[in-house]
């Protein structure tokens, strides 16, 4: 059993005496607010009467008086507690003992007051009466400032910060904007797409197939009948499905999942954007990109397209399309990274993506959008093939500030084709120790059945978050992050 602090041990005290004194510190009934606290800032009228609640942030008692500070989900107002105004009559229970005493920072509390300004023009409520909401038993790591204007006890640390997120949220105010951008990014991202004609759609998470790649290690549960499912890593060959069933150009905001390493810019819940559109080809979804990106960014967003073999030459000095696996690996050896090998797991692909990502990617120039084209055609298994020469895949990924934020193709449409790149795959896999997995069998029937020509996207938005917010990793961006244990 966890030991209570001496805190949290005195805040059960007053628990009790707050029941001993008939108060309910967990009332069932509604408390009817008529103003928010940025209602009152903004059509702030002296003599108004206000009911509101919120958090007690603050609480500064001088005798009869206090100032204290309430935060609501909107902002904070200063609010003031006068015995007298509380209590006109004999009995001061209400002021003396319960507000004085028994109440905490962190305690939910309902005011009605009149507002007035301070004689430094601060915009406050005169409390009438008051109610406790919910007694907070645990106390907020709340910062403290002394008369210089220092800073102490600042509720800073990151592990604590994404593990008790409700603490992060209610004592730095600056956290909820990220979560207000999510919001409204993602609320932009659906008006960008209604507009132009997109359908959106829902896609179980939960499939009998593994992976749209083969290469991403899923999460598997065990479901109905002891059937083995698997968490999606995205909702790419559903969204297929339904494309092949004559849906027409669809997009969808997806919570996705992979198993992998966590860092700045993994996290093992994620959520992508992913659309595909009818009757387009490489260029034109570049183009969209384009218009989706300065959507975000501004209109002076600078861009770039240039070929992988234009790239990695220029950066390496190496042709991607005339190396060998033992050839990546040796080049990673002379840069310092002779264990490229334990990574790759004897895959051209592997490699060829190691490499990039290793020394390539690190000297792309922050303030360019590179739209990079043209893949090998062995890291593409679900695109279609350009002849050449040489032989290339009709994909591109996106970079910003040297992030990876985006992959797109001009999607296969040839089912037996498809299928053969399955099973060399699952080869691969195989040969190199990993499980055979099951291919989307219902996949490979859809695009049997015949799938119109498209071109989709799978777009990360927690990636496009952090670089609109200047956000340092992910976990910043997500509500909850994964816990560590």
């Amino acid at each position: 059993m966890t030991q209570l602090s001496e805190q949290e041990l005195v805040r059960r005290e007053k628990l009790s005496k707050l029941r001993a004194l008939g108060i309910n510190p967990y009332p069932a009934d509604l408390f009817p607010v008529t103003h928010t606290t940025n209602n009152i800032k903004t059509n702030f009228k002296e003599g108004l009467n206000v009911v509101v609640a919120g958090r007690l942030m603050r609480k500064k008692v001088q005798g009869k008086a206090a100032f204290t500070e309430l935060q609501d989900s909107e902002g904070r107002i200063q609010v003031y507690f006068n015995r007298d105004e509380i209590c006109p009559d004999e009995d001061k229970t209400a002021y003396n003992e319960i507000f004085k005493k028994l109440l905490d920072l962190g305690d939910f509390i309902g005011v009605e007051g009149e507002l007035f300004n301070t004689q430094v023009g601060e915009k406050t409520i005169l409390v009438k009466k008051f109610k406790l909401l919910s007694k907070a038993l645990k106390p907020l790591p709340l910062p403290k400032t002394d008369a210089e204007g220092n800073t102490y006890d600042e509720f800073n640390d990151p592990e604590m910060r994404y593990r008790q997120r409700y603490a992060d949220l209610a004592v730095n105010p600056h956290v909820k904007e990220v979560f207000v951008k999510r919001t409204k990014l993602f609320n932009a991202m659906r008006e960008f797409f209604n507009g132009a004609g997109y359908f959106e759609v829902e896609t179980p998470v939960l499939s009998a197939a593994a992976s749209c790649d083969l290469n991403l290690e899923s999460f598997s549960t065990m479901c109905v009948a002891d059937q083995l499912m698997y968490l999606q890593t995205s909702p790419e060959f559903a969204m297929k499905r339904l494309l092949a069933a004559g849906s027409g150009s669809i997009y969808q905001i997806a919570k996705s999942f992979r198993q992998s390493e966590r860092g700045r810019f993994h996290n093992p819940e994620f959520t992508l954007l992913e659309w595909y559109r009818v009757g387009f080809k490489l260029a034109d979804l570049i183009n969209e990109m384009v218009e989706l990106l300065m959507l975000c960014f501004g209109q002076n967003l600078a861009y770039r397209t240039v070929t992988y073999q234009q790239l990695f030459q220029q950066l390496t000095g190496l042709n991607p399309h005339q190396l060998t696996y033992s050839d990546l690996m040796a080049y990673a050896t002379t840069q310092g990274n002779p264990e490229a090998s334990d990574i790759c797991g004897g895959k051209l692909s592997n490699g060829l993506d190691y490499v990039f990502s290793q020394y390539v990617q690190p000297k792309l120039k922050k303030d360019l959008v590179y739209f990079v084209t043209n893949y090998p055609e062995c890291m593409a298994m679900l695109a279609q093939l350009d002849e050449g020469p040489p032989v290339t895949a009709k994909r591109f990924e996106v970079y910003f500030n040297n992030v990876e934020l985006a992959n797109g193709y001009e999607e296969l449409t040839d089912a037996a084709e498809q299928a053969r790149r399955f099973r060399d795959e699952l080869t691969q896999r195989e040969q190199g120790g990993l499980d055979g997995l099951p291919m989307d069998k219902n996949l490979l029937a859809a695009l049997a059945h015949g799938m119109p020509e498209c071109s989709g996207v799978a777009l990360g938005l927690d990636r496009l978050l952090m670089l609109m917010t200047g956000a340092n990793a992910i976990d910043d961006v997500l509500t909850f992050p994964i816990d560590r244990a």
